[in-house]
């Protein structure tokens, strides 16, 4: 009999350590819901040198529907490949935006704000840059 492990999307995994008081406990839930989806936006959010050619803020997008979203973030990570400087200068500012914008369609919207967050760099709520170091070492740079 096979066994199928529940897999969270990203911004449940954040929800999950944010409601967690100890810091063990959310190191460990962390390191159980392990995905690249997951590293890369933490990388993302909180590694210094990690900046997306992208304007600040929330561009002009339309949510999906929670339920019927069309991916998930856990699928579609590999599309933060496409907006870096390389890609700006190789497909140009319009077209990276605007696959920017198709990601947040695309996905839950609830992830969607957690890769706007993340772009932003603005922290994820109950999680430090010390927790994320502790779970993923060599994620992001010692203080």
């Amino acid at each position: 009999m096979a066994v199928h492990k529940i897999t969270w999307n990203v911004y449940e995994v954040l929800e999950k350590v944010a409601a967690e008081r100890k810091k063990a406990e959310k190191i460990s839930i962390l390191k159980r819901n392990d995905s690249t989806a997951l590293r890369t936006i933490l990388q993302g959010c909180y590694h210094p040198a990690i900046k997306l050619p992208l304007p600040e803020g929330t561009p002009p997008y339309e949510a999906s529907e929670g339920h019927n979203a069309p991916s998930t973030l856990l699928k579609r990570w590999e599309d933060f490949k496409y907006f870096s400087p390389k890609s700006v200068q190789k497909l140009g500012k319009i077209k990276v935006e605007r696959m920017f914008i198709q990601l947040l369609e695309a996905i839950h919207p609830e992830d969607a704000k957690i890769v706007l967050q993340m772009k932003d760099k603005k922290p994820f709520k109950g999680v430090s840059a010390a927790i994320v170091r502790e779970a993923f070492p060599n994620l992001i740079p010692p203080e």
